[in-house]
């Protein structure tokens, strides 16, 4: 009875505040600033951060939700993770997402950061309704349609470019997506996409349906002793992603702490659209006891790859691709060329406070895999089979958790990484991680924390801090020591290096966010090749950002100047953007609007900088050379059932008379794009 009464009170004290506490999106724009990691690398940062927003587009229930899931969302400290599933405890279910008020030392802040990801599930109708009959039921039930294109004509498609350089398909590019889910229950959907300059065919003995990528899943959890049962396309995560890690892994980044530690989430439907970083076919939990599981799976899948032939004249894959672009006839010869299969078992122990496990992970390609010879590459993997095994070991005690993971690929290298975390005080908070991975260490679905892109001939030591001097400053902070013992790409040399960021957060009101930062880093480079043979020195970057976010409704403006400089061998480069954005939202319609400057020396100085895009697209572009950046994106909510999203954006060189280069390249020195989206709500 006074648990009704607490909760009713607080549920109509909160009801009170409604406009403050708004069920909404999650707020990509704000990940990108403090969660995701800095972007310098050639990666597709687009589709990683795409494969984030939507897991957490897919809102967790309270009354299930667990220890991992609430540090996956990295905005929850561990004092508070204890504070709630103390409340949780002691009181049996939350009745409105408005009770956390309720839970000690939970502020409004932490309130506000992770409304987004949560909500609360009618229990009764969830435990009185068949499976099928919640599917029908579902609120977050919904189908996504989107076209986009560029405008300027590409040199790919005109009919009189050679041949080997012109594109199969229309300019179009196309994407449908369909889901329907409930954290911790199940979930139902299928994505498939076509892109800009791929072929629309029907080839089944290709794997092509239609659009050129196809994805599905079916899943269910907690049912009985079967705690999960994914069959389609899947994604896994157990220990600190040494041996099986998700698509997306956090590296180094504002957010100095919560972000260092990998969650222990296990299987995860794949919905994302990075072609070539999942599993297909089936994988299960089951419980053999109260605190013993037992997972695996089995998967084949095929990957973009090109097949050559050693001196042996036997057929081998001499090189992977990952861009998922199937346009030219190079590009459509590799596709999907590689047969993989994988098998993994993972035992694990788990409590309130400890949770351990043993890892087997088994991948075999139907050719054997031999790279062409470079000095760096000399312990690249080889071969056609690769197994490792390993064990992870989580403990959580008071307000701190130690984390780590060794793993051992079978008649090779080791790997091994292990932190900690948590409160020192209520101001301060810490983060320590060591990692030692050998140079032939071998993991193809790793997402451990590193320097390098994959756990590899490297050891480090990094340590983490945030403070709260009072609620409206804050200070956050990293140092990132690390070695690199053998040859690496564009580093033809064993090699050590740097990196250190410092940043300061000013909010004197909910409507007012600023901030400075610094970020430093420092690793060896090759000197160019027309004056240096194999000569190298170290590169030094430097990246500073200064942002004002300032809220008057209906109008929120955005303004931040980022600026950067590289140093090698005496030579210094620079790069600067200036950034306006400004948002209005009214009713059933809402705004976007972005006007940037920016002027760089060089590649080594490109600058990125988050876009608003439609709903659960990412858009993350490097800016580089001299010119203008502007897009428009406008949000119309037709019922509660239908929301229409339109965006148009421009990119213009003074610096350049035309714009990309090969395929891709544009005669002038502007291009425009523009999207549509539909999301249709059943």
């Amino acid at each position: 009875m006074n648990k009704v009464l607490a909760a009713g009170l607080s549920i109509i004290m909160c009801n009170s505040f409604a406009q403050d506490f708004p069920r909404q999106d999650v707020n990509l724009e704000k990940l990108a600033d403090e969660i995701f990691p800095l972007q310098d690398l050639d990666l597709n940062y687009e589709e990683l951060y795409e494969n984030l927003a939507q897991l957490i587009s897919n809102p967790l229930d309270l009354n299930t939700i667990t220890r991992e899931q609430l540090r996956s969302l990295f905005v929850v400290t561990e004092e508070k993770i204890n504070a709630f599933m103390k409340y949780r405890e002691e009181n049996t279910a939350l009745l409105s997402v408005y009770e956390l008020q309720s839970i000690p030392g939970w502020e409004r802040d932490t309130i506000d950061a992770i409304i987004p990801f949560v909500t609360v599930y009618d229990s009764q109708s969830k435990l009185n309704a068949s499976i099928l009959r919640r599917i029908v039921q579902e609120k977050n039930n919904y189908l996504l349609l989107r076209y986009g294109r560029a405008l300027e004509s590409k040199l790919g498609y005109n009919s009189g470019t050679d041949s080997s350089q012109r594109y199969a398909g229309s300019p179009d590019k196309l994407y449908m997506r369909y889901r329907v889910a409930r954290s911790n229950d199940f979930s139902v959907g299928f994505t498939t996409e076509k892109d800009a300059g791929e072929k629309m065919n029907w080839l089944p003995s290709q794997r092509q349906y239609g659009f050129d990528f196809t994805s599905w899943h079916v899943a269910v959890q907690n049912k009985g002793k079967i705690k999960n049962l994914v069959v389609g396309d899947f994604q896994s995560q157990f220990g600190q992603g040494l041996i099986l890690g998700s698509v997306f892994g956090f590296g180094k980044n504002s957010e100095t702490v919560t972000t260092v530690r990998r969650s222990n989430l296990g299987f995860l439907p794949y919905t994302s659209l990075s072609e070539n970083l999942f599993f297909r076919g089936v994988a299960g939990s089951y419980a053999l006891g109260k605190h013993v599981i037992i997972h695996g799976f089995a998967s084949h899948t095929f990957k973009d790859g090109t097949i050559g032939y050693t001196a042996e004249d036997n057929s081998a894959i001499s090189s992977f691709s990952v861009s998922g672009l199937h346009r030219t006839p190079a590009e459509l010869r590799s596709r999907q060329q590689v047969g993989e299969t994988d098998a993994g078992v993972v035992l694990q122990y788990r409590n309130q406070v400890l949770d351990a496990g043993l890892i087997f992970h088994q991948t075999e390609f139907d050719h054997q895999v031999v790279h062409s010879p470079r000095p760096y590459n000399q312990f690249s993997f080889k071969g056609s089979e690769n197994r490792n095994a390993g064990a992870y070991l989580n403990y959580s005690v008071a307000n701190f958790t130690f984390f780590s993971e060794f793993a051992q690929t079978l008649s090779h290298g080791h790997a091994v990484t292990a932190g900690l975390l948590g409160n020192i005080t209520n101001q301060l908070e810490i983060a320590m991680l060591y990692r030692n991975f050998s140079k032939d260490f071998y993991s193809f679905n790793s997402n451990a924390f590193s320097e390098n892109t994959v756990p590899q001939n490297e050891r480090g030591i990094y340590w983490g801090w945030k403070y709260m001097f009072s609620k409206q400053w804050s200070a956050s902070g990293y140092m990132d020591l690390f070695q690199f013992p053998w040859l690496r790409d564009r580093g033809y040399a064993p090699s050590d290096g740097s990196e250190w960021l410092l940043r300061f957060n000013f909010s004197p009101s909910k409507n007012v966010l600023m901030f400075l930062q610094v970020r430093e880093e420092t690793k060896i480079r090759n000197l160019p090749a027309e004056t240096h043979l194999y000569l190298n020195t170290n590169g030094i970057k430097r990246n500073y950002w200064i942002n004002c976010d300032y809220e008057a409704a209906p109008f929120t403006f955005k303004t931040r100047a980022q600026f950067s400089s590289y140093q090698l061998d005496s030579v210094m480069t620079h790069g600067f953007a200036l950034v306006q954005d400004v948002s209005i939202s009214i009713k059933r319609c809402s705004l976007s609007f972005r006007y940037a400057l920016f002027d760089t020396d060089d590649y080594n100085n490109r600058l990125y900088f988050y876009e608003r895009d439609v709903w659960l697209a990412y858009s993350f572009p490097a800016y580089y050379g001299v010119g203008v950046r502007t897009y428009v994106l406008a949000q119309y909510k037709v019922s509660k059932k239908i929301d229409l999203w339109i965006r148009w954006s421009q990119i213009r060189y003074t610096d350049s008379v035309e714009i990309g280069s090969g395929s891709e390249t544009i005669a002038g020195n502007i291009g425009n794009d523009i999207k549509f989206q539909a999301r249709i709500r059943f």
